[in-house]
């Protein structure tokens, strides 16, 4: 999988937001002291720092925003906190911006147009599509996904290089069918599964019919049916997902019952352009439940944000909630 280090975008994210907060001005001495013990707790942060100052100095900041529309009532009682809500405002859409321009949002732009280069199927963006392989099988792309086919006379390997799919082996005697992802691999037991990268170097493994046998981090598990498991360098651990939903996106649908807004944001992400940042930590483990279709996610985005009384703001590419 084409992917990076979570540590590293963690860095890059924190590095962003501390260069919009020194080029907005003075800070105060709380914000100096959590400053230096940032920077002394990794000797990377003082370099990811610099880096992200020389970014926003070579781009000269984000323009003067234009002022929010004032509501209608409690003008006044409201009027003495609109310039504290506003430079906060900015400083989250420049981070945001910034953030983007530093490569922290998954994978670079360079890496995305190598993946056409290295894999055999790919997907962009929204594209959810369905082939068949030279030997039968049938295969389902998620939203920016890829594989790469390495096919023998002794063996059917795929290599899973980002996102998802969805697969339908045919039964092939002596040429067994294994998919490859973050170094582990799933073989097929005559059956029909689906294996996700995730965030942080973690891989989802689900069954939909039948078996598969899981090889990774020096552990191997037969899987049946409605079994899921994710596994990573450190070890595999059931999942315990409902795989219809995890794999509705074949449908042309995303659920979700109870998921903290964080992971809801997450998956929005995967299916359309651009980027969407939730503005407070504190709203990302909000509770969401709802049914929406991947052909209507800016729709979906608006009735978030009004369900959950939430503003909605679009800067550069990025749509900002909070």
């Amino acid at each position: 999988m084409i992917s990076q280090d979570p540590q590293q975008r963690s860095i890059r994210e924190a590095a962003a937001e501390w260069a919009v907060l020194l080029a907005d001005g003075a800070l105060d001495d709380p914000q100096r002291e959590a400053l230096q013990q940032w920077l002394q707790a990794d000797p990377r942060h003082a370099e990811a720092l610099a880096f992200a100052q020389r970014t926003w100095a070579a781009l000269g900041g984000l323009p003067a925003e234009k002022p929010l529309p004032r509501r209608a009532t409690s003008v006044a009682s409201n009027a003495s906190r609109l310039p504290r809500r506003h430079t906060r405002l900015r400083r989250w859409s420049a981070a945001a911006c910034l953030t983007l321009l530093l490569g922290g949002l998954g994978l670079s732009q360079g890496e995305r147009m190598l993946l056409p280069l290295l894999a055999d199927h790919h997907t962009a963006v929204g594209e959810v599509r369905s082939l068949t392989l030279s030997d039968g099988s049938d295969v389902i792309l998620d939203s920016g996904s890829a594989i790469r086919l390495d096919y023998s006379a002794g063996q059917r390997r795929v290599e899973l290089l980002a996102g998802a799919a969805i697969f339908q082996v045919a039964p092939q005697a002596g040429r067994p069918f294994v998919v490859v992802a973050s170094g582990g691999s799933v073989q097929a037991l005559g059956t029909r599964f689906l294996v996700q990268h995730e965030a942080g170097e973690r891989t989802l493994v689900g069954v939909l019919e039948h078996a598969v046998q899981v090889n990774a981090a020096q552990q191997q598990r037969r899987l049946e049916e409605g079994d899921s498991v994710r596994y990573d360098a450190a070890g595999m651990h059931d999942a315990s997902l409902d795989l219809q939903r995890a794999a509705s996106w074949q449908r042309g649908l995303l659920i979700f019952d109870r998921q903290p807004l964080g992971q809801v944001i997450e998956q929005l992400n995967r299916y359309r352009p651009g980027y969407i940042l939730i503005g407070r930590d504190a709203l990302a483990q909000r509770e969401v439940s709802g049914v929406f279709r991947l052909d209507g996610l800016d729709d979906a985005l608006a009735t978030l944000t009004r369900e959950m009384q939430l503003q909605h703001r679009e800067l550069l590419g990025v749509s900002l909630i909070y």
